[in-house]
Formats: C-alpha cells, structure tokens, sequence
C-alpha cells in the first residue's frame, strides 16, 4: 500500500492595492448564460433557458424528481441546486431529487416509491416528475408499461424528456430524437405534449403536468440547441403562480370530468381551461400559412414546428398557398380537432415525420408514427380525394429556413412562385454576432460574457446559444448572439453574423466560417505575433482572402502578444478579446458599459488599462486587389461545427505516481496481504480475464528459401479452462525481446531488481508492484513508434536547448515532414529517440509515465474447439524488415511468437469478433481469404465438418483465397482439397496472383463461379464473410453487386430490363442482417 502526503504552498498572494479579478464562470450550458440561479428569481421579465423553466415546474409541482439525466447533459443541475438551497416547493416542503443510472430496470425505484406500503397517503395527488433524455424512455418503457396499467391507484406522472440522443455511428454525434417518445407514447397510451418554443416550455411543462391527472404524461422538447439557448422571457410565472394556476386549471376541470371518462374530451376540456387561467388561445393542433391553402404540412418537434410556422407565414404573404399544423399534443390524437383546424381548401397533405436514422428514410416499407395518425384522420373523413404523403427525415437531421423551404417546394413543386431563398429575421433589426473558439483559449467564454453585457439592455431581448464539437482541433466552441427590440424566436444557427469573431486562425481551415457572415460585415481573427503584410499572406489561404474581398468584409487582426498586460499576465486575454469586439460592433458600450462588464468578469482597473491598449492590439486591414484572384481550388468545408458535447473537452488526464521502491517494500506487501491490501494476479497490469498456455506445436508453413516466413503455431490450453467459440480472437500478450532490454538498461544506467510501483490502467486505485527488468519486458513498449505527444513530453527533461528546439519542433506542425519520415521510413522506436537525444534523461518513473504501454496483438483463431478441445491455433506471417541504416527492425509481437519453441509459456486471452458462424448449420456460408486472412476460415470448416459429423445437413461451403505463389504460399492445402473431397467444401476457389503472366485475384476467381455465388448467398440465404488486407474490399464488394443485380433481373423476368436494383443498398441490408462480414486491416 502506498500513502501520499498532499502538500500546499497556501494561496496566492493578491498584488497590493489591486482589487481581486472576477471570474465567469460557466457552471453548464443547460443553465441562462451558463450560470446557477435561486429558484425565486424566476420570475417576470428575466432571462431563462428551457431547461432551467422544465426544472422549476417539476421542482414547484413535484414531491419528487427521479432524475436520469447522462452526466454531461446536465439536465437536472438546478434541481439538484435548488434542493441544495433547501428550496422548497408549493406544496411546503423539499422537492426530493434522486439522481438514477440510466440502464436495465430503470423506473423501477419510482414505481417503488408511488406503490410502497410505507407512502403518505396524503401525498397520492401531488405530481411525481421524472427528467431524463429520449435515451432513457427504452430503459424505462417496463416501469411505464405498469404505470399504465395501475394508474387509477397511482400518483399523477410528467416524464419530462429532453429530445436528445447520443449516437457514436452519426456524424453529428448527438441526435434529436423524438422517435422514442413518439413510439413509446403510442404504444403504452401515454400522453404526449411538445413545447414548439423557449417561450412556451414553462405553459407546455405546466399543461403536461396537468394531463397527467388523466393519463400518465410525457412532455418532451428540443433538448440540443433550443432547450439550452437563453433568452428574455417577458412574464415567467414565479412559485406562487404556478401552483395557484395548476389548482385552479384542476378545479375547473374537476366537476366535469367526474361524469366523463373520454380521454379525448376530457383533454380537450382542459385546454380550454388551461387558456381561461392565462387568456391564451393554445391549440391541440395550431394552423400557420395560407387562409386557403392548397398544400398543408403536418409537423411535431420543437424546432420543426417554429421553422415551419415562421416560413409558411412569410411566403403565405407572398401568395403561396402553403401552410402547416403543429402538432402540439400528439397523444391522445383528437382527430376531431386535427380535421377542425385543417382548411377546407386542401388538396394534399404532407407529414414531416422523424424516424430513426437514414436507413428508415429509404426504406420504402417503413412510414413515420405521425404520418398513421394523420392518414387514419383524413382516410374517410372527405368525400374528396386528398393526397396525404410522408415526408421522412432521421434524427440526425438538422432544420434552418433553407431546408425548411426545401420541404415546402417539394410538396408545392408545381407552383413556381416559391421562392428559392427566404430570411425569416430582419436583419436590419436584428444584430447577429458569432464566435468561434477553441476549447483551450483563455478567450473561450468571450461570447457568453458579452451575451449577459447585452442583456443588461431592458430595452433590448438577447439570445444566446453556445454549443461544442470535441471532435475537432481537441474541442472546437460556438456562440451566436443575437440582439433586437423585438422578440427573437430562431432556432438555427446565424447566419448573416454582423460581427464574427474568430480565436484561432487554425478554425479557418475547418470551417467555411466567413459563410456565416452577411455582406459588408466584419471579421476579427486573431493572428498572434503577425509580423508585416507578407506574412498575414502566407497565414491566411487564398479562398479566405478571396471571400473577404469579394463579400465586402472588414478584416481585424487581434494580437494579444502586443500588450504588455496579456503578456505579464495571460489570464487577461479573454478580457482583451471582450474589449475588441466591442470595439468593432458596440463601441458605444466602450465606454459606457465597462462598469457592467467589469461586475461580470474582471475589474474596472483591469479594463482602464487593457482599453488604453486597444488601438495596439486590433488593427484593420487594407485588403489588396490581389485578393480578388483566387489561386487555389475552393475547397468544400463546414460552415457549422457538429453539436456533439454539451461542455468543453476536458484533456486533463489525471496520471497516477510511479515511483520506485525498494524490492524490500514489494516483500511487504505480500508478507502482509491483508495490512497492504495485496492481491496476486497473473497479469494485474491486464484489463482482461487471461490465461497461461503452452506452445503444443511450431512450424513453418512457407519454405525456408521463401522471402515471407508464415508459421503454424498451435498451443495447449492444459487444465487453463479457457473456452473460444468460432471466429474468435485470441490476443497475444507479446514479451520484448530480453537481449534488447538488457542492453536498454545497460546504456540507461537502471537497476533491474529496482521495484517500480505503477497504479493499474485500469483502475488508478490498484498499485501493482514490479521490477525495472519485469515492467520494460511486459509493461512498456520502449521500442514501438513513439507518437508526437512523447517528442513533447521528451523536450521537458531536455539539458540542451538545441535538442529542446529539436524536439518541440517535431511535436509541431513545422515538424511534420520530418516526423512522417522518422515514424514511416526510419521507424525510429522511444529507446532511439532516448539515444539520440542524450540530454533529455527522464527518470524511470518518468518513461513509465509518457512511453506508450504494451497493448495485446490480437490474431484470428485458426482452429474449431469442437475439433481440438484441448487447443487453440494461429496463423501468422512474421513482420520484418531493413530500415534505411540498415538495421534490422522486427515486429514486436510475431517476432516474440517466432521465437517460442515447444513447451514455451504465453499468456493470451480471448476476444469476441463480428466472424460467427450462421445459427442455421444449413444456411451456405462464402469465405474469402487472403494469406493469413484463411485462419478464421480454417476454423469454420473444420466446425462445418465436426456438424456433419454429429448428423445435421450442412450448407454449401464455398472458398476462395488468394496468395502470390502456389509452390510457396498455398497455406494448409492438403486439408482444404481433402475437405473438398469428405464432400464439406463444395467449392475451392484458388487465386495465385503471380503463377501465370496476367496477374488473377480472388475477384477473378469469384466472378468466374458468378453463379455458384448467386445460388448460395441470394437464393439460399448464405452469408458471405472476407479476411485480409483491406485492398480487395471494393473489388469482392463489386463481384457480389453484381450477382445481386444478375439475380434482380433473373427474377423480374422482362420487367428487370426497365426496373433497377440498388446493390449496393442491398449489401447494406446483408450488412445490418449478419450476411456481409469483413474482418480486414
């Protein structure tokens, strides 16, 4: 066991006569400007997020909150500090908070706590809330599902869902999904209501709670953008008026409803009372657009609805006969109201419906939930024929006024008066700002603060919203503000920004920022130590030259190096970023607004001195002529980042100590396991269950006057236990070579026997002790390919300013020519770049902390348990090669298996893998292999041949491989002919590229046998599974497009001349089905 002393050096030590810096700090971006606020502060004209209004309702209404919300996503954050401040709610008492891992089971602790023995009976008509994302409602759909059935017995339920996903396979990372709850809705008769709007979350969380008397309740919202964008609301209801709204909301209701058991009419009648408590005219379903509109656009989600509305009024002016209707409350579906505010002029009806992903949206045979309702509505509702079509979309869809309009001219196509642009803001009303920053500057939060300066304006409604893509650059943020007299409802990106402010030139050349930025508007980059004209040349590229002189935009450079404050103090950049955009967009509030500044961030002092230091720092400039000619193909970049965090990447990595002991210390600690808390383990530094077996047999599988040496190696699994299915891995934890190592400490100076105490990687509260010799033979892979951090982390403990110089620049971008060399072509290893490096000497505990560890090697297992119960076996092709000095470089892992002879101990463990046998022994099964890419399918014919054994049909079995020579590379030839003949290979295609003079691959082979192909993998449903280098993937993928397509015609007969199969959506189908499985690299 191992104590450490923490020590502090006390705080810092203010400067004398200077009043301290106020920081802004951004708690989270669910919260109004990111910062905490008291739950009585909610109230009136004040700024607010949605999130934070969905909080007060459950918080004021609930007598418990059962919180599944994903760390990040932060959807209970106030809660938790409201109840924190002991708030309590309306009913007189804290609003319990519980805070729920969101997995199996999940709900089951609130139907616990509602249908307990020991629950206050007094408490069964006060609200039960849960907050969570779409993500949650499958985990919950068991616990709902009972609800449901026992709800008469049980308190009223609001399950308020932010619309927000997480998908690792989307390129847009997180997804609004309104999909789960529409389903779940549907299919447990749950209620369902949508807020279209910030400024409508507080009335839609307060109506949903109100229908879960009738029925249990889902409220759901935009949980990306609009859900977490601040903006003014003009008269939020505090505590005392939402609790006396929601009484009298019930109370006129409560009579009425006693003789009426209709859900429909019941939530109709609540509505209406809902719209007398607050003189509001809300809708179940809310009609915009065209008095007489021809063409009508059914829509549900919070943004879809807002866009939609706002574009069909602007071109209903223009004399379009478009409109829409929101969809406000989804369940129960009142058809009556929806056919009631439908116009009686329209002649066609498209659904906007949300399915899951792409794959729904081109599958012919799967329709949106909205689209059924609307279709089941409309079907004998007329004695006219109106056209009702679904217009799908998956949830990585993201909607602007653009693709809104799309949609309108899609289902309006043949009236050409709709325009192909539309601005839905005035902008010459609305002032628009953009930042872009990375995650890492000091200037990061520069676009929150001046969006809280701004709202300092009464005269003035502001819009913030921030959002972060971690995926580029190390973590890319930004903020749009918007400012008006007027209330702005846009729930999209700017896109005409006034003022766009770019923090790092870098952001140029990833995003097409200057797209975002309207006619004549300026631009601030900030250009750190920019020396003279020709060097802001070279620092900025020829198409973003060419868009600030063709677009009119006024160029700033911002270069914080140039004040003397910023470079004593680095911290201050952000304030000096704050001062020089106000400088460029509001240089009234230079003056007049410094005091509200310096009470959000900083201090008056600071400011008075950063300001005198402005005209250095921001300068305009004169764009040449020259930059209207473009020299260089515009290339196409993004012109928004991917929303795909709600908070900045975190790149502190915590390392735990390494230090070296004593072998007196390890001794200790086993001498004492129970006093040091020591266990033993095989390989404790190892995250994986593993097992020690022994090398059974080795031998050459290509000759020895062969130039590749591929090698059988088979071992004994002895009494280990360890069990391997078909198309498993079996990973390999290789060994240095033990001469290399000692030669290694030799040169270093170490002491082998010296114990090194390292935390386990994957447990930072597990020390696992061994010694300098033990950790660099298993632990360190001093001599694999260091990566650009390690030059980085080397130039740390460098003497000589030369090699520190040296080393930095390989680290950098300068240096990536140089870097590409040495890791490509001189396949330089951590122990050369020590040698060459000699004045960077880290200590022991220091590589251990900054060389890569060892990772397993993972190979294809070659072999069926059913056939060798007591073995496993692989096939591997050992990696060598002469770098440019003319050394001789090994590939670490089968160099070590190479070495092993009969007898010889390994440890290895088994890894799952996408290469599994179908369940059906007689569904056909086509393999192609090429080298050592065979091993899987060794396996599988020899499980193929142990099932025709024990009596079951067996499907076809067909196999191509591929190699350069038969003489030298035919790999296990005997046993694929001598399975050809027992009758289980029903097909050996063999393709030896370099035994004839035109050069044949396994493609060749494939198309040769098209037919075969075709009846085994189309017509008798087989799978089709590929091993190997990844280079052939498109060509074997082309040969099986083409069998799809001869089947497709063969099929149709005469009509396959006209119609046309898409093959390569079809691979995607056996794709997601099992039957197309590669397993390359």
């Amino acid at each position: 066991m191992h104590l450490q002393h923490n020590e502090s050096a006390g705080p810092g030590v203010a400067k004398k006569d200077s009043k301290p810096l106020q920081t802004f700090t951004q708690e989270s971006s669910s919260l109004p400007f990111g910062q905490q606020l008291n739950l009585s502060s909610i109230s009136g004209p004040t700024y607010l997020t949605a999130q934070t209004l969905v909080q007060q309702v459950a918080y004021t209404l609930s007598d418990k909150i059962f919180s599944y919300s994903v760390e990040s996503f932060d959807l209970d954050v106030a809660a938790k500090h409201w109840l924190e401040q002991k708030e309590k709610n309306a009913f007189g008492y804290e609003t319990g908070v519980s805070s729920l891992e969101t997995r199996t089971g999940a709900g089951s602790i609130a139907l616990g706590y509602i249908f307990s023995k020991d629950f206050d009976l007094k408490k069964r008509h006060i609200p039960q809330s849960i907050i969570g994302s779409s993500s949650t409602l499958s985990y919950l759909r068991s616990a709902l599902d009972q609800l449901s059935l026992l709800y008469s017995v049980a308190n009223p339920l609001t399950a308020h869902i932010a619309a927000v996903d997480y998908t690792a396979g989307s390129t847009t990372g997180l997804v609004t999904d309104y999909v789960s709850s529409l389903t779940i809705a549907d299919d447990l008769g749950l209620g369902l209501v949508c807020s279209p709007s910030v400024f409508e979350a507080q009335h839609m969380s307060l109506f949903a709670t109100l229908l879960s008397s009738i029925m249990p309740t889902i409220h759901t919202y935009d949980g990306i953008h609009v859900g977490r964008e601040t903006a003014r609301l003009v008269d939020t209801l505090d505590q005392k008026r939402l609790y006396n709204s929601y009484q009298a909301v019930l109370k006129a209701v409560s009579e009425v409803d006693k003789k009426h058991s209709d859900h429909e009419g019941r939530v109709i009648r609540l509505l209406n009372a809902f719209n007398d408590e607050f003189g509001g005219d809300y809708q179940l379903f809310d009609y915009y657009g065209h008095d007489t509109p021809e063409s009508v656009l059914v829509v549900f989600g919070t943004v879809e609805a807002s866009l939609t509305a706002q574009v069909a009024n602007s071109i209903a002016k223009e004399g379009d006969k478009v409109g829409v209707i929101n969809v406000r409350v989804y369940r129960p579906f009142v058809e009556e109201a929806f056919l009631e505010v439908l116009p009686k002029s329209t002649q066609k009806i498209a659904v906007l419906g949300q399915v899951k992903d792409e794959a729904a949206v081109f599958d012919s045979c799967e329709y949106s939930r909205l689209y059924s309702d609307v279709l089941a509505a409309v079907q004998f509702a007329f004695d006219r024929n109106v056209e009702v079509s679904d217009i799908k979309y998956s949830r990585e869809q993201v909607w602007a006024p653009s693709n809104i309009l799309d949609i309108f001219r899609q289902i309006y196509s043949d009236k050409e008066e709709v325009r192909h642009h539309i601005e839905i803001l005035d902008t010459t009303e609305v002032k628009q700002y953009s930042f872009w920053n990375l995650d890492e500057s000091p200037a990061a939060n520069t676009g929150a603060v001046l969006g809280k300066l701004l709202s300092a304006d009464s005269a003035k409604n502001v819009s913030v919203r921030t959002g972060h893509d971690n995926l580029v650059q190390g973590g890319v943020t930004r903020t749009d503000i918007r400012n008006a007299v007027y209330t702005i409802e846009a729930p999209f990106a700017v896109e005409n920004a006034d003022v766009a402010f770019v923090g790092d030139e870098v952001l140029l050349k990833e995003f097409d920022i200057l797209d975002s930025v309207k006619h004549d508007g300026d631009v601030i980059v900030k250009l750190p130590g920019l020396k003279d004209e020709e060097d802001l040349e070279k620092r900025l590229s020829s198409t973003v030259k060419h868009v600030l002189f063709n677009n009119d935009l006024s160029l700033w450079v911002f270069d914080p190096t140039l004040s003397e404050s910023v470079s004593e103090d680095s911290s201050l950049e952000t304030y000096l970023a704050q001062l020089a955009f106000l400088k460029v967009a509001r240089g009234d509030l230079l003056s007049s607004g410094l005091s509200k500044l310096a009470a959000i961030n900083g201090n008056p002092e600071v400011f008075e001195k950063l300001v005198s230091e402005l005209d250095k720092v921001l300068r305009p400039i004169d764009e040449p002529e020259s930059w209207c000619d473009l020299d260089e193909e515009i290339s196409t970049l993004p012109v928004d980042i991917n929303v795909n965090s709600f908070s900045a990447f975190d790149r502190i990595e915590p390392e735990p100590p390494t230090l070296l002991k004593s072998w007196v210390v390890a001794a200790k600690g086993l001498a004492f396991k129970e006093a040091y808390g020591t266990e033993s383990a095989l390989r404790p530094d190892l995250g994986v269950k593993t097992a020690t077996v022994h090398v059974k047999e080795h031998r050459r599988l290509t000759p020895l006057t062969y130039d590749r040496n591929i090698f059988h190696i088979e071992f004994d699994l002895g009494n280990t236990g360890l069990t391997y299915a078909i198309g498993e891995a079996l990973g390999i934890h290789a060994e240095n070579d033990k001469s290399e190592v000692e030669e290694f400490i030799k040169w270093y100076g170490l002491n082998p026997d010296e114990v090194v105490e390292v935390p386990s990687r994957d447990d930072n509260n597990i020390l696992i002790n061994r010694t300098v010799y033990q950790s660099l033979i298993q632990n360190i892979d001093i001599f694999g390919r260091p990566p650009k951090k390690f030059y980085e982390a080397l130039a740390e403990f460098a003497d000589d300013e030369t090699e520190k110089m040296t080393l930095l620049t390989l680290a950098g971008p300068e240096g990536a020519t140089e870097f590409k060399r040495r890791s490509e072509v001189d396949t330089v290893t951590f122990a050369d770049i020590l040698l060459e490096f000699p004045s960077a000497h880290p200590s022991f505990h220091d590589i251990v902390r900054i060389v890569n560890p060892m990772k397993r090697r993972e190979y294809s297992i070659a072999s069926s348990q059913h056939v060798t119960p007591n073995s496993v076996a692989l096939c591997i092709v050992a990696v060598n090669w002469v770098d440019p000095k003319g050394r001789d470089r090994f590939g670490q892992a089968t160099r070590y298996l190479n070495s092993l002879r009969v007898g010889s101990p390994v440890t290895v463990s088994v890894k799952p893998s996408v290469m599994k046998l179908p369940t059906k022994t007689t569904a056909p099964i086509i393999m192609a292999g090429l080298g050592t890419g065979l091993a899987p399918f060794r396996a599988f014919v020899q499980e193929r041949a142990y099932q025709k054994q024990q009596g079951h049909d067996i499907g076809e079995v067909l196999l191509y491989m591929g190699s350069r020579h038969q003489r030298e590379e035919y790999l296990y030839g005997e046993e694929w002919e001598a399975y050809q003949d027992a009758g289980i290979i029903t097909l050996l295609g063999r393709a030896f590229s370099r035994d004839q003079p035109q050069k044949i691959y396994i493609q060749d082979r494939m198309r040769q046998t098209l037919s075969e192909i075709r009846k085994a993998y189309l017509e008798n449903e087989g799978s089709f599974y590929l091993c190997g280098p990844t280079w052939p993937v498109p060509d074997v993928t082309s040969v099986l497009q083409e069998a799809i397509e001869v089947e497709f015609k063969a099929r149709s007969g005469e009509e396959g001349g006209k119609k046309k199969v898409d093959s390569r959506r079809e691979i995607e189908v056996l794709k997601d089905a099992g039957r197309y499985v590669l397993e390359v690299y």
